[in-house]
């Protein structure tokens, strides 16, 4: 309950603080405010673009519990399967130069048979890879390529569903690990030195995957709601120097977290935001092509219900925005959620009407129900977006 009410406080003095802003801006300071109270969160950041520019960037609570130090613009925060797009865009890069393509053989570009021994003659492409439908499946530890390996676990039956790869859908995030070690074969550079030196420093942002390449000032701690009280998770901003000693290119990259290990701040995700909603390109700097932005953007798989259709590791939001316009087939938003530890992160924008939303939390009391990011999510949209 004191924690609860210490938010409540800041909140409350970050909104006398707007009394003199943009109308647009105290209703989303207001609607932000309300989510944070219901859920009892410790800290939310957000940023809104419309028309091309951020036009919405605030912090409200706490980036630490126990100092009450106040989450600030320019703090990073882990922002879990976001994070998927990032290895993504880095091996479309490739693809541009033409060094690879997204129907290679996996088994190809890894070095080692990946096949599902259910399907044994079907060829396990980059595309099934990015797209969750590999027939991949998650181990309890996807951290390591091991449970992949035919030299360590023979046929790795275990590891694979029983579908055909490119014939179903199923979440990996051993399967973006893979990519992220592929992307280390194929690049000749340590997983996350390429996704820093090729799209985070290219864009002028600041974060990365490596938690010894930044600032831990600006790391806004992270907490799980458990038993009526916020523990933090640790686990969160592991540092990885004690494995850099035994690091084998193109096999060790899963310790960075292919699949979730991004650290950013809202702000700065907003602006990797605008570079997809701009087709690969930001304030002038092209990260990847046109095609390859439009093909991240295409469903690779659509279930029977129509209620998944997910691209290259981003996803169309069906009946996500309480918006009627939005939940029409070719109208629909395109981004990614995130979840891990604790924290809550979602990335989500109209390719139609060029407005985009980016919202993180790092802990959050459930509410029966009810979803944080989908509360979040049409709390901002419709204080600072809906006409």
């Amino acid at each position: 309950m004191r924690i609860f009410k210490l938010l409540s406080t800041f909140a409350a003095a970050i909104l006398l603080f707007s009394a003199c802003t943009p109308a647009y801006k105290q209703r989303t300071d207001q609607a932000i405010t309300d989510v944070l109270n219901e859920f009892k969160a410790v800290g939310i950041a957000a940023a809104v673009v419309k028309d091309g520019k951020i036009i919405y960037n605030e912090s409200f609570g706490f980036k630490d519990l126990e100092t009450q130090t106040p989450l600030r613009n320019d703090d990073i925060m882990r922002i879990a399967s976001i994070s998927k797009s990032f290895t993504a865009t880095s091996l479309l890069q490739l693809v541009d130069k033409g060094v690879i393509s997204l129907d290679d053989d996996v088994s190809d570009l890894i070095g080692f048979r990946i096949r599902n021994p259910h399907h044994p003659d079907i060829p396990i492409t980059l595309r099934m890879i990015l797209s969750h439908t590999s027939s991949i499946r998650d181990k309890a530890d996807y951290y390591t390529l091991d449970h992949l390996n035919p030299a360590v676990y023979g046929d790795c039956v275990e590891s694979y569903s029983k579908y055909k790869p490119g014939e179903g859908y199923r979440y990996s995030n051993i399967g973006l690990n893979l990519a992220g070690a592929i992307l280390e074969k194929v690049s000749g550079q340590r997983f996350d030195v390429y996704v820093k030196e090729n799209i985070i420093n290219k864009l002028g942002l600041y974060g990365g995957h490596n938690i010894d390449s930044l600032d831990a000032e600006k790391f806004a701690r992270i907490y799980n709601y458990r038993n009526g009280e916020y523990v933090e998770s640790k686990g969160a901003y592991k540092s990885r120097a004690e494995d850099m000693p035994s690091y084998v290119l193109g096999y060790t990259a899963p310790i960075f977290s292919p699949t979730g290990g991004v650290k950013i701040s809202a702000r700065d995700l907003a602006k990797y935001m605008m570079m997809h909603m701009n087709y690969g390109q930001y304030d002038g700097v092209r990260i990847i092509s046109e095609k390859s932005s439009k093909a991240m953007q295409t469903p690779v798989w659509i279930s029977k219900d129509g209620e998944n259709q997910y691209c290259l590791c981003l996803t169309e939001f069906i009946n996500y925005i309480d918006d009627a316009k939005y939940n029409v087939a070719g109208n629909y938003p395109i981004g990614h959620t995130g979840g891990a530890y604790g924290l809550n992160s979602i990335m989500i924008w109209s390719p139609a009407d060029g407005w985009g939303i980016v919202a993180m939390t790092n802990g959050y009391t459930p509410v029966e129900g009810k979803s944080f990011l989908k509360s979040i999510t049409n709390a901002i949209y419709n204080a600072c977006i809906k006409e």
